[in-house]
């Protein structure tokens, strides 16, 4: 049962799937710890050094996780690896004089957190494959529906729906491919020793075996080691996971951020999922706060900083490993992953039930729409012979004066306008004017674009 009287991490119930923080536990660590003990006891029994009963009884207690007698140990001794140790060792009777043979504290828990990195990789782009379905799935259905595109928060030209999340999810392509990149490409320190010679190992088994030994361990863990480490593997290889991380959470927050500014009721167009019996506000019960939107970019705000931190791990790893970085990776490591699951799973159900007022994007078309028709229009005047600078005077003294009217709550005069206006028709019929202006929701590549980017998704994603 959760203990209420103590602090608690917002990511041990509040935040994050769990399976992440189930992969982030204390148990889980202590069994990839007691998992890396076992494999290295039974590649050494094929050197001699262990013996066939020694593996036996240490592979019959590796899951005989008791962490209340290892922090019991821990008090006493202050070093919470050799406290699983003991307590690992006293469970073997026959095995737990072999365990650690060899090893220093860092070939356990380095190679413990590559395959934890790994694991927790796994997870993020399981979670961000589902993210991107979800979006592919919303532009094939809006493929064709116009809106107004905005630049600099100001109505521009239009687009469609589908063309807009293809941009989202453009990026989220591209945080995917640079995630599984990183992932295909953690490794673990190996088993060095204390300084990354591994002078004791090679004491134990002679400097020619000690290669096929490593070897050997890698083999048995399914993970590749660095040729060179120091006590540590490179602490680089932490900040490259969490800059890509990182910058997934910058792909989130710029949707999450887009679907506030477009849920604002002047605008309307987009809105998140609100609960039947949702609560928006305790003072105002009409409200309906786009709250999933503004967690993602509370979170994403705070994933954005941990790479600094591991960038100064790195940075400040002096000569063969200073202590500096241990603290902070307790919590930077899970923490960093802990987010992005909760970024992307909240991301999903915000794309899957994403609503759209389409009453809201009508009105904004024929409100601001018009206006993108002045450069169509002044792209005919300029063939037909018109001074381009002097009709380009004309109609932005007519769209000003259709911009006052639309601020008014007046409809958009500006079609009506130009076909009206004797600087205009001089050089273009009225019915000319008609037939340029009528197409002012073109939508150029958007519809085809989207298509394209839902195939590849689906392509490349689906089971």
């Amino acid at each position: 049962m959760t203990d209420y009287t103590n602090y608690l991490s917002p990511f041990s119930w509040r935040y994050a799937t769990p399976a992440m923080r189930q992969l982030w536990s204390e148990n889980h660590k202590r069994q990839l710890w007691r998992h890396i003990w076992t494999t290295l006891a039974d590649v050494q029994s094929r050197h001699g050094l262990v013996t066939s009963a020694q593996v036996a009884d240490i592979r019959a207690h590796t899951n005989d996780i008791d962490i209340p007698r290892a922090l019991e140990i821990e008090e006493e001794i202050r070093h919470d690896l050799m406290a699983e140790l003991k307590t690992f060792a006293a469970q073997c009777p026959l095995g737990g004089g072999a365990l650690h043979l060899g090893a220093t504290s860092m070939d356990i828990e380095d190679n413990a957190d590559a395959l934890r990195l790994r694991e927790a990789l796994d997870l993020v782009l399981a979670d961000l494959r589902s993210l991107l379905l979800a979006f592919a799935e919303k532009m094939d259905a809006y493929a064709d529906t116009p809106l107004m595109a905005f630049t600099h928060l100001q109505p521009a030209e239009p687009s469609t729906i589908g063309y807009r999340l293809t941009l989202y999810a453009q990026d989220l392509l591209e945080d995917w491919e640079r995630l599984n990149a990183e992932r295909q490409k953690v490794r673990g320190k190996g088993f060095k020793g204390a300084v990354g010679t591994a002078a004791a190992y090679m004491d134990l088994l002679g400097d020619e075996t000690y290669p096929t030994f490593e070897d050997q361990m890698s083999a048995a863990l399914d993970l590749p080691f660095y040729p060179a480490a120091s006590q540590t593997y490179p602490r680089k290889q932490d900040y490259s996971i969490l800059a890509a991380l990182a910058g997934l959470g910058a792909s989130l927050h710029k949707f999450a951020f887009d679907l506030r500014i477009l849920q604002s009721p002047p605008v309307g167009e987009f809105a998140e999922p609100f609960g039947a019996k949702q609560v928006g506000s305790s003072a105002m019960p009409f409200k309906r706060n786009p709250i999933n939107a503004e967690k993602i970019d509370s979170l994403a705000r705070l994933l954005a900083q941990f790479p600094r931190t591991a960038w100064d791990n790195a940075a400040n790893s002096l000569l063969e490993r200073t202590l500096d970085d241990s603290a902070n990776r307790r919590t930077l490591l899970p923490e960093a992953f802990l987010l992005c699951s909760e970024l992307l799973n909240v991301s999903r159900r915000l794309v899957a039930g994403l609503q759209i007022n389409h009453a809201a994007i009508q009105r904004n078309l024929a409100a601001y729409a018009p206006f993108a028709a002045t450069e169509s229009v002044l792209m005919a005047l300029a063939r037909a012979g018109a001074d381009r600078q002097e009709m380009h005077e004309v109609l932005r003294e007519l769209a000003l004066q259709a911009w006052a009217a639309v601020q008014n709550g007046q409809p958009n005069p500006l079609l009506a306008s130009l076909a009206a206006d004797p600087r205009i028709t001089a050089y273009l019929s009225p019915e000319t004017i008609q037939d340029l202006t009528t197409h002012f929701t073109h939508t150029g590549i958007a519809p085809l674009r989207a298509r394209q980017m839902a195939r590849r998704i689906h392509s490349d994603f689906s089971e």
